[in-house]
């Protein structure tokens, strides 16, 4: 067995405090011991040990193996932590193809269904893999030579390897391990910049020198968070694996997949490469986030981020262990230590970029379909809207606009009336959005078609080997694919945009099909033979080809070959969008994209894609929003009442319930299938889904301001209940509930024919949303009543949440006056915060061109008048009273908030009914219900202009 030398780096020691192995002679590189993984621990390992050696002796008393003969060290490594040595598909391991590797072979059975399980062919513990040569120390921290004295059975594997460290700051680490010798492909995404060591980091690192190793540790509780000796690091041209072991199994993020929000560890594989297909169990989708966020015992959290966009697989095994595979790029590592989720998610954003501030009317509610057929029927809808009364702020179009589905046409005869139709939205205070795929019609007559003519003659589409247009096809037909890695394309991109704006004055755009999307594997001549459309090792990929239903890998692109850049077509693609609307319109862009990549909330929110209406897909929504949340794209939300199928009216109130909910709340379904908009079912039906709107944009202050604080500092929006409740076990799985925020839990019914719904309600007062009658909770999960017409909605204790008197637009919702709702913890203490400004205008926080006001409760003690309101006649005559005080102080304002009042106060859980009510020192009527709630109205007070309110 090798033997693992230790090298001690914990920040901030000097390379002289590597730690010497006892009676040995030191080397350039210091000797030290560190455990390997297998020999683990104390007894059980020694039991391990044991009965592997005696089973191997038995063995060979009796005759030997049944087979050939396994040596020791092979029955060493317990199933749970065999890693995969012939991680292959579509090939069957046998011993030989094993043994070729220098790797020990045990046949095992496989997973239900099919699935693979415990890999036939693993690592023994004495594996081959890179030595740490020399470590020096940097400003930043450290830099290595690893190297690799035995060739590793990928081609052109790299002998010598460059290891940069650098403790970042106190929370974040940064580890990259590169080719030493040659540049290869990094991604082209601003980081920031570390400008000096980190001084009081909260983690220690440890190398281990042969073979080479990390082992990260939490200094507070001496919690192993990455140990990569479990298996042997390889770095070829197109390989690149390195695993670790896990300090718990529960981990989650890894994007973008359809399934639990915790993610199973029984040997499941997550493949990241981006992919047009209707969200399906265990398939790779459209966008890819090589991130994780692991919940340690408790309740500490850390999160790993591989910057890395090349296609990739993670791995996850019940050891717990995790490897990381990926055939190109750089292994490049960003560690946050949190020590919470929040902060973990947070400390992500500031290396990938907090999302933009999207406009208030983004928070409203859209309405979409692909099939109207026309302008006139997409108006009429509109109409049938606003006759009911019910809140929309932006009507979408798909495909069907278009001209032959070409890009910057509409439909001449059926769409005739579009220019019409965006200036009717505007008039009422409503938006207009419009489909855009990247695929550019190829076959229209010269001269005919502007958007293709010109993006040839400037250059600026994907090119096969050859230097030629790749030719695919996509809805118009045969297409040339824009390449947004090109700067020039950006500018192409917004002249055509600004052409087409000035018959349709759209508001934001919906970026679909970029993956980018080919109905044709590759292209029209299929792909080139080579090691980019055919690398030695292709991830498990659906369609088992890196070309299946895209472009080929070896296409050209500006910036690199489209096997290096596939993954970050749908954010380039963003990013020039974003820009352009910005350019055209003056104000902040609105863009909605279906393929997604780390640092994509900067320029655009993400739907979950062409979803099914069923009763699974609507609950598969909630963990696929709340790991958007965790990949910092808040922005987020699924097709009520789903895209495809036909949904029913039962599926589709219960769905518009969820839908409320959705960061992103957009109703969308496909052609031939009947509508599913509100205006469309029974008047029960159709009530209930007005009230859910109504209710939600009667919180669109609160939303807004949540919105602003994942802006300013990457709070999630939509938050899973462990982010709360991160020492309470029972959260760590739930994905059927979801937070707005930290204080208003939603819990929606996902199945059908039931008229109640059980949900967890974590420890404390909870208070219900609707009546303001309190729960006390020990942390349970809870029977509610659920009819069809009402969603299940509770403020946690504490709270102070900002609403308005909602109307049927965003834009005029924010004129009415606000009304606060106060949830007191059992101290009788409040918190709560509200970010105002115009909704639209860009950078208003950077301009300070915006309010921001704090609510505060406290109670404190008071003595000196009788509860009848009489003096006292002596202080012992007295009987101390409670003065509960609630404040308002504005911190910072703008001329906007002038223009609102707060008119009402509503608190919840004021245990005795108050004498009276002072504001400003001015007395007030009341009223105060026997479930607790006091209630302030007709206060009439300027937003800008702080105040306080004691009850007594």
């Amino acid at each position: 067995m090798k033997s693992y030398q230790k090298l001690t780096t914990a920040v901030p020691q000097p390379a002289a405090c590597w730690v010497e192995e006892e009676g040995a002679a030191p080397t350039p590189a210091g000797r030290g011991k560190l455990a390997p993984w297998w020999v683990g621990s104390g007894l059980l390992v020694a039991a391990v040990l044991l009965s592997a050696i005696t089973v191997w002796v038995l063995r060979q008393v009796s005759g030997g193996w049944p087979g050939p003969m396994l040596p020791p060290k092979c029955l060493l490594v317990p199933e749970s932590h065999r890693f995969d040595c012939y991680p292959e598909r579509r090939v069957v391991v046998t011993q030989e193809l094993c043994e070729s590797r220098g790797c020990c072979f045990i046949e095992s059975p496989p997973l239900a269904g099919g699935k693979r399980g415990v890999p036939w062919c693993f690592y023994p513990p004495d594996f081959p893999s890179y030595t740490l040569e020399s470590l020096n120390q940097t400003a930043l921290g450290m830099v290595g030579l690893l190297v690799r004295r035995e060739k590793a059975y990928y081609p052109r594997d790299i002998e010598m390897l460059r290891l940069d460290v650098e403790f970042e700051t106190d929370t974040r680490l940064h580890i990259k391990i590169t080719d030493a010798a040659n540049p290869r492909y990094e991604v082209p995404l601003e980081v920031p910049r570390a400008m000096k060591r980190a001084e009081n980091p909260i983690y220690s690192l440890d190398l281990s020198r042969d073979p080479f190793g990390v082992l990260l540790r939490r200094r507070a509780t001496g919690t192993v968070l990455l140990n990569t000796t479990v298996a042997p690091l390889i770095f070829a041209d197109q390989f690149l694996q390195i695993a670790t072991s896990l300090p718990s199994k529960f981990l989650y993020g890894l994007g973008e997949h359809r399934g639990t929000l915790l993610h199973s560890l029984d040997w499941n594989t997550f493949t990241l490469w981006a992919r047009d297909v209707p969200p399906t169990e265990s398939f790779n989708l459209y966008g890819a986030h090589p991130f994780y966020l692991l919940m340690e015992e408790g309740g500490d959290a850390h999160g790993v981020f591989l910057l890395n966009s090349n296609a990739m697989e993670v791995a996850l095994q019940p050891a717990p262990g995790l490897t990381w595979r990926t055939i190109g790029g750089v292994l490049d590592f960003y560690i946050f230590l949190g020590p919470d989720p929040n902060m973990v998610i947070q400390q992500y954003q500031q290396v990938i970029g907090f999302p933009a501030m999207p406009p208030l009317w983004a928070l409203g509610f859209h309405l979409c379909r692909w099939g109207y057929g026309s302008s006139n029927e997409t108006w009429q809808t509109v109409r049938a809207m606003r006759n009911y009364q019910i809140p929309q702020d932006a009507q979408w179009n798909d495909i069907d606009y278009m001209d032959g589905y070409r890009d910057f046409t509409f439909d001449p005869q059926k769409f005739v009336s579009l220019p019409s139709l965006v200036e009717d939205l505007h008039k009422h205070g409503q938006h207009y959005v419009m489909i855009l795929d990247p695929g550019i019609s190829s076959t229209n007559p010269h001269g005919s078609y502007w958007p293709f003519d010109e993006g040839l003659k400037r250059g600026l589409f994907l090119n096969t080997t050859q230097g030629q247009p790749l030719i695919g096809q996509v809805w118009p037909g045969f297409t040339a694919f824009a390449d947004f890695s090109n700067p020039d394309t950006h500018q192409w991109w917004l002249e055509n945009l600004q052409r087409f704006h000035a018959h349709v004055p759209f508001d934001g755009l919906w970026i679909d099909m970029n993956e980018p999307s080919n109905f044709m594997d590759g292209s029209e001549d299929g792909c080139p033979p080579g090691e980019l459309d055919s690398p030695p090792y292709t991830p498990a990929v659906l369609g088992d080809s890196l070309s299946a239903k895209t472009v080929c890998a070896s296409a050209k692109q500006k910036a690199s070959v489209h096997y290096n850049l596939h993954n970050l077509y749908g954010l380039m693609e963003a990013r020039a969008t974003a820009s352009a609307l910005i350019q055209i319109r003056g104000k902040r862009p609105f863009v909605i994209s279906r393929s997604t990549f780390p640092s994509q909330g900067r320029y655009s929110g993400h739907w979950l894609g062409d979803n099914r209406s069923q009763w699974k897909d609507m609950y598969y929504s909630i963990p696929g929003l709340l790991s958007f949340s965790l990949f910092g794209i808040p922005l987020v939300g699924a097709d009520i009442c789903g895209f495809s199928g036909s949904t029913s009216e039962e599926l589709c109130t219960r769905w518009m319930q969820l839908g409320a909910f959705y960061p992103f709340a957009r109703n969308h379904n496909t052609q031939n299938e009947k509508a599913q908009d509100p205006t469309v079912f029974s008047p029960a039906a159709r009530t209930a889904m007005k009230d859910v709107l109504l209710t939600r944009y009667s919180l669109l202050p609160f939303l807004y301001t949540l919105f602003h604080r994942a802006h300013l500092q990457g709070d999630t929006v939509a938050r899973p209940l462990f982010f709360e409740f991160p020492w309470d076990v029972a959260t760590l799985g739930l994905d059927r509930q979801f937070l707005w925020g930290r204080s208003l839990l939603v819990t929606p019914v996902l199945e059908p024919g039931v008229d109640s719904v059980t949900g967890y309600v974590p420890r404390g007062v909870w208070y219900d949303f609707y009546t303001g009658s309190s729960v006390n909770s020990s942390g349970e999960m809870m029977k509610m009543s659920a009819p069809l017409e009402h969603l299940n909605l509770h403020v946690r204790e504490g709270a102070i949440l900002p609403t308005q008197k909602p109307a049927t637009t965003s834009e005029a919702t924010q004129g009415n006056p606000l009304r606060l709702i106060v949830a007191l913890s059992s101290s009788a203490t409040a918190w709560g915060d509200l970010f105002w400004d115009d909704g639209k205008s860009l950078d208003t926080f950077e301009r300070g061109s915006y309010s921001y006001l704090v609510f505060n409760v406290t109670q404190v003690g008071h003595s000196g008048e009788g509860r009848g309101g009489g003096s006292c006649g002596t202080l012992s005559s007295c009987r101390p009273l409670p003065q509960n005080i609630f404040t308002s102080t504005v911190l910072h304002a703008s001329t906007e908030a002038t223009e609102v009042t707060i008119s009402t106060l509503s608190i919840f859980g004021v245990r005795e009914p108050p004498s009276k009510v002072l504001l400003n020192g001015q007395e007030k009527p009341f009223s105060y219900l026997k479930n607790q709630v006091l209630t302030v109205s007709n206060l009439g007070l300027s937003l800008s202009q702080g105040f306080s309110l004691q009850w007594l």
